[in-house]
Formats: structure tokens, C-alpha cells, sequence
């Protein structure tokens, strides 16, 4: 009998926690939805595994960065067992999404965790270059990535930055060194996205590098 009301116990305490667990899933991807930290905090600081996934299947931190809830994405960074390094099945991590919005202070909050900055193939700064975000692309050449960083396409941080950046972030990849010579699989240089995106500013910069590179016009 004392066992039967152990195993009794034991269940009721099961379905209990299996009850929580469902409303606790429910109120942090709600909160996650309203910008809401100090739910989240609360969630987590009561035992809420930060890294659970949402029903689409994107990580916390993730969902909150691409719903643009930044102060539920700062209470996920800051909190220290949430892994942020977590990747998508597009092979896309927290610091690109945050570089390709060009939120400054979660790209530092996220490189300070230990968030990879030049993680193979598409890299962070193909993203902040895409976005054309050049406080955000400072910050991750100061923290050593690598400017001439190719996708698995071998499409360059500059090629990106040609196309769907701006003028900006092209001369600052080139005052940093970024090679202008470099092609991807279809034989595209950075001036050739640059014209097919119409920006012939892009490309006379991009055109210029290459002028002074090889005065005799070799290229």
C-alpha cells in the first residue's frame, strides 16, 4: 500500500511538472513576442532552460532577434547558461542576425559570450555588410575577422557589400584591406555585383582599388 502511494505521489508530482513545463513554454515564447524581460528573467531564474525551441523550431534568443524584441534578446545574452552560439538550419547564428540588423550593442554582448565571429561560410560580417552597418562591421575587424571571408558560394563580405550595402561599407572593407580581385563560382567580382545592382559608385571605388593595386591595368 505505502508503495502504491509512493508511485501515486510520484505521478501526481509528474503531471505537475509536465503542467508547468507546458505553461512556462507557453509565457516565455510570449513574452519573447512582446519584448517582455522580466518575464523571461523570471521564467529563467525558476529553472526555464533559455535554449528551448520555439514550435517553428528557432532557439530563444534567435526567435527574439528576428521578432526585433531587443530587450528579450539582451535578458537571453545576459543570462550565462543560454548558448549563443546556436545555429539554424539555414547554418545562421545569433551575432549574424544581430550584425545584419546592425544592433551594435548585442553584436559586443554576443562576441563578449564567445559568439563566433568567423564561423565558416556565410560569417557575420558578409551579414553587417550586407546591411551596410558600419559600426557594426568595425567592430568585428577589430575582433580579427576575416575580411576576405567566402561563402560556400565563395561569395566575399565585399561582393555583398557591393550589392546590397552601401558606398560606405565598400571603402571601408578596401581601406581594410578587403581583395577586390577575388571572384565566386559563377566568375562574379565585386564589380560585377555592383553593376548588376546598378551602382556604379560601388563599382568606380571598387574599380579605382584595383587601378592602384595594378597600375599596369592587369585585371
Amino acid at each position: 500500500m505505502k508503495q502504491y502511494l509512493k508511485s501515486l505521489v510520484y505521478l501526481f508530482t509528474l503531471i505537475g511538472l509536465s503542467i508547468a513545463h507546458a505553461g512556462s513554454y507557453e509565457d516565455f515564447f510570449v513574452a519573447i513576442k512582446r519584448d517582455d524581460p522580466k518575464t523571461i528573467t523570471g521564467l529563467l531564474l525558476r529553472g526555464f532552460d533559455p535554449d528551448t525551441l520555439d514550435p517553428a523550431g528557432r532557439h530563444g534568443l534567435f526567435a527574439a532577434l528576428q521578432e526585433g524584441s531587443l530587450k528579450a534578446a539582451e535578458a537571453l545574452v545576459n543570462w550565462p547558461r543560454t548558448k549563443v552560439e546556436w545555429r539554424s538550419p539555414k547554418d545562421e547564428s545569433p551575432l549574424m542576425l544581430a550584425a545584419f540588423r546592425g544592433h551594435t550593442d548585442l553584436v559586443r554582448k554576443l562576441i563578449a559570450r564567445d559568439a563566433d565571429v568567423n564561423k565558416p561560410g556565410w560569417t557575420p560580417l558578409h551579414y553587417a555588410a550586407t546591411g551596410g552597418h558600419l559600426g557594426v562591421m568595425k567592430i568585428l575587424l577589430q575582433e580579427h575577422a576575416y575580411i576576405n571571408a567566402e561563402s560556400p558560394n565563395k561569395t566575399t563580405p565585399l561582393m555583398m557589400a557591393a550589392e546590397y550595402g552601401s558606398t560606405e561599407a565598400v571603402k571601408l572593407l578596401l581601406e581594410e584591406g578587403a581583395d577586390p580581385l577575388m571572384r565566386n563560382e559563377l566568375g562574379l567580382s565585386a564589380v560585377d555585383f555592383a553593376l548588376r545592382a546598378n551602382r556604379q559608385d560601388a563599382a568606380d571605388l571598387i574599380a579605382g582599388a584595383i587601378r592602384s593595386a595594378n597600375p599596369k591595368g592587369k585585371w
